[in-house]
């Protein structure tokens, strides 16, 4: 009936480092979190915005791209830019979390 064996988890870590365990990955989790909703606008606005919602907008008043029109083009090839550009910067600042937050793949 030692107290110290009530304070071991299944790990044989003792609970203080369970527990700060387990807040570092709460920070971890709602860090991401925010930086897929730091993301998502910007998804949202190069698919919907550029490609179907400011289209005819952006055909009228941006600069032609080659030989199309800047709606046209952005539906066509720069969203798909678009999306490499942010699977970058997602790439990017999830490494940095992950050596912040000291989580190994």
């Amino acid at each position: 009936m030692s107290d110290s064996s009530s304070k071991e988890s299944v790990d044989g870590l003792p609970q203080p480092e369970i527990t700060k365990r387990v807040e570092r990955q709460v920070c971890y989790v709602r860090s991401s979190l925010r930086v897929i909703l730091c993301l998502l606008p910007f998804w949202f606005l190069i698919s919907f915005g550029c490609g179907i919602l400011f289209r005819d907008w952006l055909d009228e008043h941006a600069p032609k791209i080659g030989n199309a029109p800047f709606g046209f083009w952005m539906a066509q090839q720069g969203s798909i830019i678009g999306f490499i550009i942010l699977l970058v910067v997602y790439a990017v600042w999830m490494n940095r979390l992950d050596r912040r937050y000291r989580i190994s793949e």
